[in-house]
Formats: structure tokens, sequence, C-alpha cells
């Protein structure tokens, strides 16, 4: 008769995978995460590449998350050196120091962002690349928002944002920027579309 052996498999303890803690998250306060799954690898990609990974300067990202799009930026070939991440969400804070060390993670608010990186020595940026949920805000805080943001970069340095709405998230008619949108990205749950402002 053949022998049988047995096989013990050792159970490992659960831990929330980067989905649990975004749907999680997004229970506990939906109009700041604004997201229910992270943002997917084809949106991710869609995004880094609009970074010139030749240029000079910080890549400041605004609501992280859980890391899908800075992955993307350095799989692009930024230094990780090189990434600023603003990110609210302290969990979302302690999840981004491990995964990448080298970056400097900021915690706080980005919708304040000239105030709260008003003490960062900081050349300017080689770009800005947004995850936030803007179209939850009112227009004065989306302008705002792109105000400080092009105070930080360098001349013609894009400010890069996603959004799952039809309309683009600040009006493309406004004085000294031009702006211009990706595609559809359907791989993407819901499907959504980039957009990048530039200085003229």
């Amino acid at each position: 008769m053949p022998s049988h052996t047995t096989v013990r498999v050792e159970k490992k303890p659960l831990r929330l995978d980067d989905e649990m803690q975004f749907i999680r998250s997004w229970f506990e306060k939906p109009l700041s995460t604004g997201a229910v799954m992270p943002s997917s690898k084809a949106l991710a990609r869609t995004m880094a590449n609009y970074v010139d990974p030749q240029s000079s300067g910080p890549v400041i990202e605004l609501g992280p998350g859980t890391g899908p799009v800075t992955e993307a930026l350095v799989k692009r070939g930024i230094d990780p050196k090189r990434l600023v991440l603003v990110e609210f969400n302290p969990d979302f804070c302690r999840l981004l120091r491990k995964r990448y060390p080298a970056a400097t993670v900021v915690q706080g608010d980005a919708y304040r962002l000239r105030r709260l990186l008003a003490t960062s020595a900081l050349e300017p940026a080689a770009a800005v690349v947004s995850g936030l949920p803007l179209v939850t805000k009112p227009l004065r805080t989306r302008l705002r928002l792109i105000s400080d943001a092009m105070g930080l970069l360098a001349p013609g340095a894009p400010f890069i944002q996603f959004t799952y709405a039809m309309v683009p998230p600040i009006p493309k008619v406004l004085s000294g920027i031009k702006a211009e949108a990706s595609e559809t990205i359907w791989m993407n749950l819901p499907p959504a579309r980039v957009w990048v402002y530039r200085g003229r």
C-alpha cells in the first residue's frame, strides 16, 4: 500500500489588504477617501506616464492612499527619494512609510498645500500628481489647490489629476493655464480620465 504523508499547513494571520483598507476608509469618510477601490494599474500607469523621469526636482503626490500611483511612478523611473507623498489618512501614511522608506511622507490636508509645505525647502517640482476627490469639493477649493500646486511647479511642469466625472475637475478656461485630457481609461472601476494642467 502506498504510504500517505500528512502535510501541515500553517495558518498565517489575516491582514487587511489594500482594497479592504480603502473600503473601510471610504465607509468611515467617503468624501475624504473619494474612491471605494485603489486606482487600477492602467490608471496609475497613465498618470505616471505624464511625468518626465529625466526631469529634476521633487514629484509631489497628493492623496496617494495605499500607493498604486506611487508604485507606477517608481516603475516609470522616478527615484523614491524625489517623492513627496501628501496623505491625510494616518493609516495610509504608516503604510506608505513602510513601503517607500526613502520617500518623504507628509501627513496633512492637501487642500491646504501651500501652508502644509511652507516649511519644506523644496526646489521647483517636476510634477504634482493628484488622486484627490476634487469633484466633491467646491470650485473655490479646487481653484485654490491648483493655484497652490502651480506655485510649487517648475515652469511648464504638469499638474496631473484623475476624475471619474465626464467634465474636467478644474475648468479648462483658466487664465494662464492650458489643459489636456487622456482617453477614457475603461480598465478602471469606475472608468476614469486623466487631466493635465500646465502653466502657459
